[in-house]
Formats: C-alpha cells, structure tokens, sequence
C-alpha cells in the first residue's frame, strides 16, 4: 500500500505549478499516473494539445479552472469533473484570483513527462516554445 496526505507525493514543479505525484507509471505498472496539482492565479495554460494515446481526467478540490476542450469552454469549480478522452484537443488554466488545487489523472501513466517538463522549466527565464511542443511530441501529444 502507498499513502500520502495533500500536498505529499513525488514533488515537480513547472509553469509556476507544483505537482505532487500519488502514483505513478512504477507504482501502477503504467496503467496510471495520478497528480494533485495547484495553479497560480492567471497562471499560463499549457500549449492546447492532443495525447495520441492517455486519456485525461480532472478533478477541481479548490478554486476556478478555465477547461478549453475542442470549442468548448468550462469554467470549473470545487466538484467539478472533467473528462478528456483521448484525441480530444484541450487545455487548462486558473482563471481565478486564488490558488486552485486539482486531482489529474492520466492513463496509461504520463508522470515522466512531468519529470523532463520540470527540468526543462528549471532555468531562470522560460523555456523556448519550440522546446516545450518538442517535449510533448515525444510523450505522445500532438500540439493543437
């Protein structure tokens, strides 16, 4: 059994975002990957994307997030969930003025690409676009 408390996991941040990974692609042997995630106030929403092969799913515990899933646009709060399968062009964003804190899963796993996304936003200024679309090309999402 693994156990942790809010704001416990394997820690990233990126984007001004911290994660806190509660499973992971080792832990589920790859079937999911399971983060709580906050979002700083207008926050930068990640480049709008496709996962050729995850489905993603977000679940709102605190907080506004602003879900852009194909033409659609959801402003979620405390309860809200939302599903994106697979192919499904979206993204997200705090458009709030507080702190949001959310559950996201992703399956199969997709932890490791939080790893490298956090080292290539480790530097004192933000990453290139170009390096960020590279990085997701290479963890099966295509930018929208």
């Amino acid at each position: 059994m693994i156990t942790f408390d809010s704001g416990e996991g394997i820690h990233r941040e990126a984007r001004g975002s911290e994660m806190w990974f509660k499973a992971t692609g080792d832990s589920t042997q790859s079937r999911f990957s399971l983060m709580e995630r906050t979002l700083p106030p207008g926050g930068r929403m990640p480049p709008a994307h496709r996962h050729v092969g995850n489905d993603e799913a977000y679940f709102v515990l605190e907080g506004v997030v602003e879900f852009r899933v194909g033409d659609e646009v959801l402003e979620g709060s405390k309860g809200t969930f939302v599903l994106v399968p697979a192919g499904d062009e979206h993204t997200f964003g705090n458009t709030g003025d507080e702190l949001t804190r959310l559950l996201i899963i992703h399956a199969p796993a997709l932890d490791r690409y939080f790893e490298e996304l956090e080292q290539l936003w480790a530097g004192a200024e933000p990453p290139v676009r170009e390096a960020e679309l590279d990085l997701m090309r290479r963890h099966g999402m295509e930018p929208a």
